[in-house]
């Protein structure tokens, strides 16, 4: 397949949230009590709520930046490609990496909405993950048909809640929550515990996905006190095992057996070992509960191939056993803005690697947005003809609009910043 005619779907993006975000989807006797985005001594931007520091905008948003400026540190919209907050220079971003769609985690409330719910005024953080949703479906998703796919988060911490939110936004065309991948490296029940069942019920009526997203997990792994910083980072895609095999001994799917999870930014490498190992110890160790706590008379390789759905920025080596995997279970993730995103050359990359491992065109469109859309039930071309959706479609329209994708630091943006907001 050439390059050009690929047409490609991310499951893992993030959204930088811009200011008053909140303070125009929050019910008017809560307005004054929304996050706000402030400055600190320092001059750094930083999310306040409840009182509370609850994350910087645009942590590792390092899209166009040179390399050598990549990191963690702080940093505030001046700075950042517009891209990153702005809808339309977002979606003029994913035309110039000729890409259709993507489906985007939040920054500031935690991929999960994990940093709102840890405040202790649980009705207003409830009103506050309901106007995150309310903008993430409205405007996001609702005034840019075809080019983002529904996401949304739940208050988990209270059930009822959290069941009602569900029922809320599926009505609204939601199509994906996203739920901490380890609830209890947080101090809350495990999947198995029961604790979760009705939010997971609320989900399997909805028809909707599990969107499970690598970071709360990293507390499960101790580490020395020495460890660096890609220690972590290297870590992360294998701890998405951990969270498979949680939900494979949870019993959720038997009890709930049209429940799909989606796993972001965990790669596929480690997935070829891990069904290996699961389906030997189902054969082996017959003495154990193990496969009660599997839909009846499925090996684990079957359940995997029905409820799961991994993605990969790059991952060449698994792409070979593809096959062991089931080509149905991959997806592609784009990663925009972070340090791990093949952003602008995503195509070239991922054609690469596709090509090399020997994929035929019928596989390409499988893993570059097939299984997306079985998978989420979404139609890509509903609103878009695929004719206009290609890689090369959508590149010829961002060289029409003068996309500029050249390396850009910092300093600069800030510059262009400062001239833009000037008085």
């Amino acid at each position: 397949m050439d390059i050009d005619d690929m047409v490609l779907i991310s499951i893992d993006d993030h959204t930088i949230e811009l200011p008053g975000m909140f303070d125009e989807h929050m019910p008017v006797k809560f307005r004054d009590q929304a996050p706000k985005l402030v400055q600190d001594e320092g001059g750094h931007d930083q999310w306040v709520f409840q009182g509370t520091s609850v994350g910087l905008p645009g942590l590792a948003a390092v899209a166009s930046w040179p390399k050598e400026e990549w990191g963690f540190d702080p940093t505030g919209f001046a700075e950042m490609r517009p891209g990153c907050y702005d809808i339309e220079a977002r979606i003029a971003d994913m035309d110039a990496n000729g890409m259709l769609a993507g489906m985007n985690f939040p920054t500031s409330p935690g991929f999960a909405g994990t940093h709102l719910a840890k405040l202790p005024d649980r009705e207003l953080t409830n009103a506050a993950i309901s106007a995150y949703n309310d903008w993430s479906l409205d405007e996001l998703a609702g005034e840019h048909p075809g080019r983002f796919i529904p996401l949304s988060i739940v208050p988990y911490f209270d059930i009822d809640s959290a069941v009602a939110e569900i029922n809320r936004v599926a009505k609204l065309g939601c199509r994906t929550v996203s739920l901490p991948e380890a609830p209890y490296a947080l101090g809350l029940p495990s999947f198995a515990s029961g604790h979760y069942d009705p939010l997971f019920k609320a989900i399997a009526e909805n028809d909707m996905v599990v969107a499970l997203h690598i970071g709360v997990a990293f507390g499960l792994i101790q580490r020395p006190p020495d460890t660096m910083l890609d220690d972590i980072m290297l870590l992360a895609p294998q701890i998405m095992s951990i969270t498979t095999i949680d939900i494979l001994l949870s019993g959720l799917l038997r009890k709930f057996p049209n429940l799909r999870f989606a796993l972001s930014e965990g790669g596929i490498g480690w997935v070829p070992f891990l069904l290996d190992r699961l389906d030997r110890h189902s054969t082996n160790q017959t003495w154990t509960d193990f496969t009660s706590t599997l839909p009846p008379g499925q090996t684990p390789t079957d359940v995997w191939r029905e409820h799961f759905l991994a993605c990969f920025i790059t991952d060449p080596a698994a792409l070979r056993l593809r096959d062991r995997m089931g080509v149905e279970t991959l997806a592609w993730e784009c990663d925009y803005p972070h340090s791990d995103s093949t952003w602008p050359y995503s195509p070239e990359a991922l054609h690469s690697e596709l090509t090399l491992a020997g994929c035929s065109d019928g596989e390409i469109d499988q893993i570059t947005w097939a299984n997306v859309a079985k998978f989420f039930r979404y139609d890509p071309f509903a609103a878009i003809p695929k004719e206009e959706a290609t890689v090369g479609a959508l590149r010829k329209r961002a060289a029409e609009a003068g996309v500029d994708v050249s390396t850009t630091s910092k300093a600069e943006y800030r510059r262009r910043w400062d001239l833009a907001h000037a008085s």
